[in-house]
């Protein structure tokens, strides 16, 4: 009989990063009811030791292993942003396989709706009523620099199978944030994201897998950090 250690060693696996804050979050699963997840603080020295938190992270397995990476692509800092995207870029493009760049706003969306619904064993997600998932729009605003907010809208899918952006991530004033909450057609959850984020870094691996299962083979160099803001006051 096979064991849990041995089927996922024999199986494909995905990882994913999560670094647009001063904390790392990386998941790795065979989508086959093995996934695991962790998160650390490490501030500055996040460029520093990242690398080797991966290489002792994904063990036992190889990088060969590997079917996709995911990185949330931001907003979030700078800096780290750029960290987890690049490192992403250059996995990709040495093991040759496909990099999924997933905002940090619909992460937390996702977050959101999974932590009201109960997955299967195999972690799978039964599709909704179309009255159930209509209702599903999530409003993500997380704060920026200078006073702005960082702003989107997410909607469920409607086989529950990933989000989609309503309002793409977008950098706002306060007063136009709340403008344009006021003015949307339908009710949204609001969501403020304020900590805790890397810990979305599973939500990170489900909304790339989901777009892995439709067919999507994004190219490495497709991943892009979105930043919103320039890093420096201009």
């Amino acid at each position: 009989m096979t064991t849990k250690l041995e089927h996922l060693l024999t199986t494909k696996c995905a990882l994913a990063m999560h670094t647009t804050t001063p904390e790392l979050g990386l998941a790795i699963s065979n989508f086959a009811g093995n996934t695991h997840s962790q998160v650390w603080n490490l501030g500055r020295d996040l460029s520093s030791y990242i690398h080797q938190y991966l290489i002792d992270f994904i063990k036992p397995h190889i990088w060969s292993d590997m079917a996709f990476i995911a990185v949330a692509k931001g907003p979030g800092g700078f800096t780290g942003s750029r960290i987890g995207v690049v490192t992403a870029r250059t996995l990709g493009q040495q093991l040759e396989i496909p990099v999924f760049a997933v905002s940090t706003l619909a992460a937390v969306a996702w977050a959101e709706y999974i932590s009201k619904i109960s997955p299967d064993e195999q972690g799978n997600i039964a599709p909704l009523s179309q009255d159930s998932w209509v209702e599903q729009i999530f409003a993500v605003e997380m704060q920026a620099q200078r006073g702005q907010i960082f702003g989107a809208i997410y909607q469920l899918q409607s086989d529950g199978l990933g989000m989609t952006a309503l309002l793409p991530d977008t950098v706002f004033t306060p007063e136009a944030w709340q403008e344009t909450l006021t003015n949307w057609s339908t009710d949204c959850q609001l969501i403020k994201a304020t900590s805790g984020l890397a810990a979305t870094v599973t939500s990170i691996l489900q909304l790339a897998d989901f777009d892995w299962q439709q067919g999507k083979r994004p190219h490495w160099s497709e991943a892009l950090p979105y930043y919103g803001q320039h890093p420096v006051d201009l």
